[in-house]
């Protein structure tokens, strides 16, 4: 085959890039992560669940503002693995982003995949977890990044700093469930219990001695770094007698205010200070799972347990104190909590929109190959963005997009929904109940300003959706219930303090309008953080074009890319 000239040296010059850049990563600080498999026992019942290096939850990684980490992932596990670093911009550098055929193959058995992971602006705590189908129900941990040498937190250091990882533990096989489950469509059984830091707590059998307990001594400040990584529901967490006062989101500092209770998503994560100013006891830190749709929406009912224990000598009391947390169904509670979220400082919110988005969210009747559907008729459940379902490709977007492959996705992913009609209301045509199943994207230029509003719909039921959205964070500027007002609503946008987060929950018959400047080039998911939803296809994909400088372009690929 003949070469020019002209493209031997940009060839040779990707090729000495590429070396270049990962040369240097010689001398960033290196992880060793190994996907294996490891027995745990949780509700007098023992099995084997996919980990990374033996613990559950994971290993916590500890950095500093604008670090840049590599982290060396070798699969010893049974399954297709990948990892994602949930919250981390990766500026340039979706390579190492993580999402199954959205940014890479899957890590195979046996293989190993080095990611180098860009930390930028963000600052608070993040989490990292598995990226393909229900693997991360068990393989997630911690992020928590430290501010910059020679700055500190904006408020007084605390005592101590604990992280608090908010789980799920199914006495099933959790792949065994998701072949089933999603083959089928039905909707999965509720967990057998929510954990915190990987222990149901007293309230389960055979979990009372290894329920997680936290000493704290009195009259010091303690910082809770907050992690849902459920697979299901939001959650309301609090601890009797002490007022939570949040002062973080999702990497981002904010105003702080104080609570009874924080609610969270899964995928979120809330940075929380509580004084230990009470009368030396043991407390109950306790949450409890929340659905809008409850009591027509299946929930574990059982409220999982920690403790806070006081040091010193004293007698503690009889009946542990229990915090006064919201109902199962308590939608007043989490809508106001979630809209009480503001940014520390002055928010850098686009103030001109170039494009307009919006999406609607639903709930839709599904089909399965070979008439594996467990409902009626040969239906099943699906899931759908603008009555998309999306169907995950088998080599990667962002291969196929880096390198031209034609016939792996479409860029027809429209920028409003086909159909309007009552998105909240009831009695709804059957004709919208089934979406179409395809591979689209929606492509972005670079540097464009982007307003995009989720629409929340009641098509076959109206739940929550906490949305999320790989290499950025982004400003919701508002959000109310019922149908999106273009013309009403954004009157009322907060462009002054709006919350910076990368996840937010959309509420039930509602809708949530986000901005965010797409200057971050590569290939970007965007998924409901609810498992089965997004394993239903509650999914998309923007393409950010680059610019024109080369400091505008996504960096060079690895040279160790997993293999489809």
């Amino acid at each position: 085959m003949k070469m020019n000239i002209s493209s031997f040296s940009i060839l040779l010059f990707l090729q000495f890039a590429s070396t270049v850049f990962y040369c240097n990563n010689a001398q960033l600080a290196r992880y060793k992560f190994v996907l294996q498999e490891t027995s745990y026992t949780r509700l007098c019942s023992t099995k084997n669940i996919l980990t990374v290096n033996g613990q559950f939850p994971g290993p916590t990684l500890y950095v500093q503002k604008g670090e840049t980490i590599i982290v060396e992932v070798t699969n010893n596990g049974r399954y297709n693995v990948t990892l994602h670093w949930h919250g981390v911009a990766q500026p340039r550098n979706p390579w190492s982003d993580g999402p199954e055929y959205i940014t890479q193959c899957p890590i195979q058995p046996g293989n190993t995949f080095t990611q180098t992971v860009i930390f930028s602006e963000e600052e608070g705590t993040l989490w990292w977890h598995a990226h393909s189908d229900w693997t991360r129900a068990t393989v997630h941990g911690v992020i928590v990044i430290k501010p910059e040498a020679g700055t500190s937190y904006p408020f007084p250091q605390p005592y101590a700093e604990v992280p608090i990882v908010i789980g799920n533990w199914w006495k099933q096989d959790i792949m065994q469930m998701f072949d089933t489950y999603v083959t089928t469509k039905k909707i999965p059984p509720v967990s057998s219990s929510y954990l915190i830091n990987g222990q149901p707590g007293d309230n389960f059998p055979c979990s009372k001695e290894d329920m997680f307990r936290l000493n704290v001594t009195q009259n010091k400040t303690y910082m809770l770094r907050i992690v849902n990584a459920a697979l299901e529901n939001i959650v309301f967490f609090g601890i009797a007698k002490h007022k939570l006062r949040v002062v973080g989101v999702d990497g981002s500092y904010t105003k702080p205010f104080e609570r009874d209770y924080v609610a969270v998503a899964p995928g979120q994560t809330i940075d929380a200070l509580f004084d230990a100013n009470q009368t030396p006891d043991q407390y109950y830190m306790s949450l409890k799972a929340y659905d809008g749709g409850f009591p027509f929406v299946p929930l574990n009912l059982i409220t999982t347990t920690a403790k806070i224990q006081y040091t010193g000598t004293y007698t503690p009391s009889v009946i542990t104190p229990s915090p006064k947390l919201p109902g199962h169904g308590d939608k007043n509670a989490s809508i106001n909590f979630t809209s009480s979220l503001r940014s520390l400082n002055s928010a850098n919110v686009p103030s001109t929109v170039d494009k307009h988005l919006m999406m609607t969210l639903s709930i839709n009747m599904g089909s399965c190959k070979n008439n594996t559907c467990a409902g009626r008729g040969g239906i099943g459940f699906g899931a759908s963005m603008n009555n998309i379902s999306f169907v995950s490709p088998k080599t990667d977007l962002l291969k196929a997009y880096h390198n031209n492959i034609s016939g792996i996705y479409g860029t027809d992913f429209p920028n409003e929904p086909t159909y309007y009609f009552d998105f909240t209301g009831n009695g709804l045509n059957f004709s919208l109940w089934k979406p179409k199943y395809t591979t689209e994207v929606n492509v972005l230029e670079y540097n464009t300003n982007v307003e995009l509003v989720f629409q929340g719909t009641s098509l076959l039921t109206a739940t929550e959706h906490p949305m999320h959205l790989h290499g950025y964070s982004f400003y919701v500027v508002g959000s109310g219930l019922g149908n999106f007002n273009k013309d009403k609503d954004p009157l009322n946008y907060n462009l002054d303090d709006p919350p910076l987060v990368n996840t937010i929950t959309v509420p039930r018959k509602g809708w949530t309008a986000i901005r965010f400047k797409a200057n971050n080039p590569g290939v970007w998911f965007m998924h409901c953080h609810l498992e089965v939803h997004s394993s239903w296809g509650m999914d998309m994909a923007f393409i950010v074009k680059e610019g024109n400088s080369i400091t505008e372009e996504m960096l060079p690929q690895p040279l160790d890319m997993p293999a489809c």
